[in-house]
């Protein structure tokens, strides 16, 4: 295989993974509903950036939700 060919390979394995996710994958990546996500988003325990008309919620802040709610 020539090296230019590894490297397109090498791009294509390669994962990228969301740094933000819209309302619906918000939903099913915590397992809450909808009210109760926008109920953490008003209290400032959600992080959400709103571009355009789309509303996108950081992964990280769900992480964190998560993280703070273990028990």
């Amino acid at each position: 295989m020539r090296l230019d060919e590894q490297r397109s390979k090498a791009a294509q394995d390669e994962v990228i993974l969301p740094i933000t996710v819209r309302i619906p994958a918000a939903i099913r990546m915590t397992g809450i509903g909808r009210s109760k996500l926008y109920q953490l988003i008003a209290r400032g325990e959600i992080d959400m950036a709103k571009i355009g008309t789309a509303t996108l919620i950081t992964v990280e802040s769900l992480q964190r939700l998560v993280e703070r709610n273990r028990r």
